[in-house]
């Protein structure tokens, strides 16, 4: 009987173990990739792909310049700063250490040529001007840099300063990564160009500090951003993005970051390489427009009698390759639904399945407002809903 219970238990466990091995073979196998920490992201199917130690706390170095960034297209969109105007260049702007622009105090820079100072020349004194412009003082403007990370959900973020000088205490994960580089692209699409650049130089200022350090925007013409970065602490990291057009989809951007690789070159090699294989192991499925109805539920007490779900921006998910004609789809919501219900509300969800395996929930919202109906509406709908 011992002997029994043994071989059944060991037989359940090969079993468990087989089912989970030929789980997990159903999904593309990550490139190995020679860095600290990765994420790759479908920005369109807002999934990610792969990723490696997506949580840990890793030194942002120059990547900090996104959240600086973020803030200051927040304040052109705002009209608290114009493009033509200019800013002064403060002693502390003009001393600072690391990757630099080349400015001065005698000079009153354009905002315009500060942004592209900082972006493609990564320098810190264009960083410390625009953080001085946009909060009174370095100080003022940290405390913004992190109130706008815990807005944007950035669990792991500390922010020390605005350029990415090592500093204790100065964090990120690449996770909160991703989400400040979605998030910027997609609140300040206008701004986006400016990462594309690929050599700029003030006037006065040395020819040999005009190029772009992401190699990638000389390698790929699909690359159009984003930020470099280095430190001796957190070694060679890039943020990368790739923007490629497929039949039925449209433009298809990934997201990859990398952190702590060994050099410059590899940095680069490393983004490229998850870049391709995103687009090469994952195919990208349309299954609604934007603002295309996925489902028209009925509505209790309102003065409609259905309610439009569905999304704002296309419904596009990532499954494997050629594993597109598997895909099925599940409304799951509350019933009954009862008004008031408001545009952009969350309700229910779309259940995404590849045969009969769960690839993920995409959340659903009201197209359409439906308000509640008046005292007669409702007290009928209330009668209907108890014979119900």
């Amino acid at each position: 009987m011992k002997f029994m219970k043994r071989f059944l238990k060991t037989l359940l466990l090969v079993f468990c173990a087989v089912f989970a091995v030929g789980a997990q073979a159903q999904m593309p196998q990550a490139p190995e990739v020679a860095a600290k920490a990765y994420l790759l992201l479908d920005v369109t199917a807002n999934q990610v792909l792969a990723a490696k130690d997506p949580d840990t706390a890793v030194e942002p170095a120059s990547l900090t310049k996104l959240m600086t960034a973020y803030l200051v297209f927040d304040a052109l969109k705002t009209r608290k700063l114009d493009l033509k105007q200019t800013l002064p260049v403060s002693d502390r702007a003009w001393r600072m250490p690391g990757s630099r622009m080349f400015i001065d105090p005698k000079m009153k820079v354009p905002v315009e040529d500060l942004i592209k100072g900082m972006i493609v020349q990564s320098g810190n004194d264009a960083t410390m001007a625009l953080a001085e412009g946009v909060g009174g003082n370095a100080d003022r403007f940290v405390e913004m840099m992190n109130d706008q990370a815990k807005a944007l959900g950035m669990h792991q973020t500390s922010y020390k300063n605005p350029e990415g000088l090592m500093a204790s205490g100065h964090s990120t994960s690449v996770r909160d990564l991703s989400i400040l580089a979605t998030r910027l692209m997609r609140d300040f699409p206008e701004y986006v160009p400016y990462y594309a650049i690929k050599k700029y130089r003030y006037p006065g200022t040395p020819a040999a500090n005009e190029s772009n350090r992401n190699l990638l925007l000389f390698r790929d013409p699909t690359v159009d951003g984003l930020k470099t970065g280095h430190t001796q602490a957190s070694g060679y990291c890039l943020v990368a993005t790739a923007k490629r057009d497929f039949p039925n989809v449209g433009a298809r951007r990934l997201l990859s970051i990398v952190v702590g690789a060994d050099s410059e070159n590899a940095r680069a090699n490393e983004s490229q390489k998850l870049l391709n294989w995103g687009y090469t192991a994952f195919d990208a499925v349309k299954l609604f427009d934007a603002n295309q109805p996925v489902a028209m539920p009925p509505v209790w007490k309102g003065k409609e009698n259905m309610l439009k779900l569905g999304s704002f921006r296309p419904l596009v998910v990532a499954v494997p390759a050629g594993s597109a004609a598997q895909i099925k789809t599940q409304v799951v919501r509350p019933d009954p639904l009862v008004a008031p219900f408001i545009k952009g509300q969350a309700v229910g969800s779309l259940k995404v399945l590849r045969g009969d395996q769960p690839l993920l929930d995409v959340p659903l919202v009201v197209l359409d407002a439906v308000e509640q109906a008046g005292v007669l509406g409702r007290a009928w709908d209330a009668v209907r809903l108890w014979i119900k």
